[in-house]
């Protein structure tokens, strides 16, 4: 069985890496090829000694993601329009959702269209705000929480199950609640 499924992942990234302008795996690496999707000439860098069960969608030609080393991703989302870094030593519970766009604008008149548009297989990003989002190195993001575009979570910050991110969360705090906010900073000792 194992033997299968290394030969289905081998086919799988090879077959995947092809639409890629660059597509790196480190050796040691857990990712599950055939759970990545989307535009063509995108850009995927992710580290050494990973574990990723992720969801990864780049939504529009000449996406970034980049993962460092030894991270480990459950079984959530990622959608990059334009740049999403996550550092070494991260955790992802499950269902951590990552979106480095509003997927739509706010006024019916700019997103009326959309659904057929999808159907034809186009979007039309003229309206929608993109801006990145990065997460800092040793940083635990708790089951269920969102981070939504332009937010940046500082290193070894801890962002609790079910958050919501919409602001920067600073390095070695811990940020709960819908919107997030920073209960406290974690000691020299939890570091």
């Amino acid at each position: 069985m194992r033997v299968l499924l290394a030969a289905a992942r081998a086919v799988s990234g090879a077959l995947t890496a092809r639409r890629f302008a660059s597509y790196e795996v480190g050796a040691g690496t857990d990712l599950l090829p055939w759970r990545i999707k989307g535009a063509a000439q995108c850009h995927l860098r992710v580290g050494q000694r990973c574990f990723i069960r992720d969801n990864i969608v780049f939504e529009r030609p000449q996406a970034r993601l980049a993962i460092g080393d030894r991270t480990y991703l459950g079984t959530g989302l990622i959608a990059v329009a334009e740049r999403v870094e996550i550092g070494s030593d991260v955790m992802f519970g499950w269902g951590v959702t990552i979106v480095d766009h509003n997927s739509h604008d706010v006024a019916f008149s700019h997103r009326r269209g959309d659904t057929e548009r999808w159907l034809e297989g186009r979007k039309d990003w003229a309206h929608v705000k993109v801006a990145p989002v990065s997460i800092g190195d040793k940083a635990w993001i708790g089951f269920n929480a969102t981070i939504l575009k332009g937010v940046s979570v500082g290193e070894g910050a801890v962002v609790a199950a079910c958050a919501v991110v919409t602001k920067p969360v600073p390095p070695w705090t811990i940020a709960a609640g819908n919107p997030a906010r920073v209960l406290r900073e974690l000691g020299p000792d939890e570091r």
